[in-house]
């Protein structure tokens, strides 16, 4: 299992990988604005340098002097040791005081700070004009000061470097309470993880192996109750497979008992016409115990089938149904049961042919076999609005309303007519893997039984 698959590491992903990328846009917005304090705080230390300095120059008879005050020098004094260099000199003139190495710029008429370099060494700097008066002349004067980058950066760094740490703090913080936070909320799911396995393998019900909802939050009940969901429809499937086994057993036994009873009263059997009766009774049992075989396979195989598996299978129930008529017409002829149809032209369904068949067969089988004789069974198909509609109606005594469920169920007879009680639990499995529906309705004024079966639209 990849880490990532954790529910704890996703939400702590999920958490971090935000936080980090916020931290990290902080950092870096809290970094240019530490630079921009630290710049525009060495600017004015320069700039009030460079007035003091402006301050300082004066006339010597006709020629220019600057005696730099130490006030000056002062100001850009830092703990760093910064290097201050400066430069005073006219305009196209001599210069008055300080380094030729010091480059200068004439500003325009206000101050102007600019990046350079002196003998390698990086600094900032500013140049202003003084103007000096001689005689109704206006002689420009460059003030130029510059200092190196120690106490800047080292400003920068103290302004935006604890905000990092703060910052870093505080994810670590968060990730310790999430981590404490989401161990102490998935306790109720790590108790389900590691109680359920062995709730499963010590309970032999599945109603010990359910989970009460109650104790749990919110966002695990509707986990929890569709599980339980599951679970009950488990319970109800295992209880009905068991009780169908039973059934099954029970019914298969009678036709095998009274089949051994008969092959051995056959082989003590001396007499030829009797030895006939045994045998022909024996095959009859046989034929009852195939039929009963070949029905319990078809409710297997269509309680297994499923809708979906019939995709883009179209089945024609014109067709199906008139093949099932023809082969019902001599069992209705010897009934003396009018067998009449009425079928629309065209009629179409997603699903199996051979299952279809088996249903629209047993219903008309078992409208015919509880037919009075001079009865009619009548068979419908009509388009429908969405879908196919299949009616099949006979003149028999009817169901009663406390029976019409009861009568799907296998192995359930309403009489004592011959029979396995099969065919109605088929149709009602055949309709289900169909998503159609199978009902039992009374006939016209109360007499008879009607079977209908509405197919699930296209």
């Amino acid at each position: 299992m990849k880490p990532t698959d954790s529910l704890r590491v996703r939400l702590l992903l999920w958490l971090v990988l935000p936080m980090t990328l916020f931290i990290a846009a902080a950092g870096l917005i809290t970094r240019g604005n530490a630079w921009r304090t630290a710049n525009l705080l060495q600017d004015d230390a320069l700039l009030s340098a460079a007035r003091v300095m402006a301050g300082d120059i004066g006339w010597e008879g006709n020629a220019l002097s600057a005696s730099i005050s130490p006030s000056a020098i002062e100001i850009l004094r830092t703990p760093h040791r910064d290097q201050v260099f400066f430069r005073v000199q006219e305009i196209g003139g001599p210069i008055i005081a300080g380094t030729s190495d010091f480059p200068q710029r004439i500003p325009a008429t206000s101050p102007q700070w600019f990046d350079a370099e002196v003998n390698g060494t990086p600094i900032r700097a500013v140049s202003l004009i003084r103007p000096m008066y001689d005689a109704g002349a206006t002689r420009r004067v460059i003030v130029s000061v510059g200092r190196t980058l120690g106490e800047r950066d080292a400003m920068a760094g103290a302004l935006w470097r604890p905000q990092m740490f703060y910052f870093a703090g505080i994810v670590t913080a968060a990730v310790i309470l999430v981590c404490v936070g989401l161990t102490l909320e998935l306790r109720p799911l790590t108790r389900l993880a590691r109680g359920l396995p062995q709730r499963v393998r010590t309970s032999s019900r599945m109603a010990s192996v359910r989970i009460d909802v109650e104790p749990l939050r919110t966002e695990l009940r509707p986990i929890v109750s569709a599980f339980n969901a599951c679970l009950d429809l488990i319970e109800r499937q295992t209880a009905m497979q068991r009780r169908f086994i039973a059934d099954a057993a029970h019914q298969l036994r009678t036709p095998l008992t009274l089949l051994g009873t008969q092959l051995q009263y056959a082989r003590r059997q001396q007499d030829p016409e009797r030895l006939h009766e045994t045998l022909t009774a024996m095959h009859q049992s046989n034929r009852s115990l195939v039929g009963l075989t070949n029905q319990l396979l078809t409710l297997a195989q269509a309680e297994s089938a499923d809708y979906t598996q019939f995709e883009g299978a179209s089945v024609d129930m014109r067709a199906v149904a008139t093949g099932v008529i023809e082969q019902l017409a001599l069992l209705a002829q010897r009934r003396r049961v009018e067998l009449v149809a009425t079928l629309a032209p065209r009629a179409e369904v997603i699903g199996n042919e051979q299952l279809l068949s088996v249903l629209v067969f047993n219903l008309v089988d078992n409208a015919i076999r509880y037919s009075p004789e001079g009865g009619t069974v009548a068979v419908t198909l009509r388009a429908g609005d969405d879908a196919p509609v299949l009616s099949v109606a006979d003149e028999g005594a009817g169901i009663a309303d406390a029976l019409r469920d009861k009568v799907f169920e296998p192995f359930f007879r309403a009489s004592t007519l011959p029979g396995s009680g099969l065919g109605l639990a088929i149709v009602r499995e055949i309709a289900r893997a169909h998503g159609a529906e199978v009902k039992l309705e009374h006939g016209a004024q109360d007499h008879g039984t009607v079977a209908v079966v509405e197919f699930a639209a296209r």
